[in-house]
């Protein structure tokens, strides 16, 4: 009996542990996409592409050239109305984390963002456009 209770201690302490190690993980994955957002709100193109990964970085060069990117292909993240970080999905280094951005003309759009670990925490290895069911007009 006493071996099943412990057994049974020993589990739930290991599922806390993962559940906030968990919370733990979305909290940072949310804070780096968001802190990109405000970077754009703020018109800091440099400070943008500081949350991105090392590879995007380099790919990028400079932040002019990452402006032109996210102007012509990604307009609706640099001043949306409102961001809901939806569903995640993968384990280890490289997460997939769906958000919805609602952009200022009230447009919804659902971008799924590659979220790999770093040196440096969390960092933006990719977005992509994802179509939006019920969404288009």
């Amino acid at each position: 009996m006493r071996q099943m209770i412990l057994t049974f201690l020993g589990g739930l302490v290991l599922s806390a542990l993962l559940s906030f190690g968990a919370a733990a993980q979305q909290a940072e994955i949310e804070a780096t996409i968001t802190g990109q957002f405000d970077a754009f709100r703020a018109d800091d193109f440099a400070g943008a592409l500081e949350f991105a990964t090392p590879q995007l970085q380099r790919f990028f060069q400079t932040p002019e050239n990452f402006r032109q990117m996210v102007t012509s292909g990604y307009p609706m993240v640099q001043n949306p109305a409102e961001v809901q970080f939806l569903d995640r999905r993968g384990k280890g280094s490289d997460i997939f984390q769906v958000v919805q951005i609602t952009d200022a003309g009230g447009f919804t759009h659902l971008l799924a963002y590659l979220m790999q670990q770093t040196a440096d925490g969390w960092r933006i290895g990719a977005v992509q456009i994802l179509d939006a069911p019920g969404m288009s007009v």
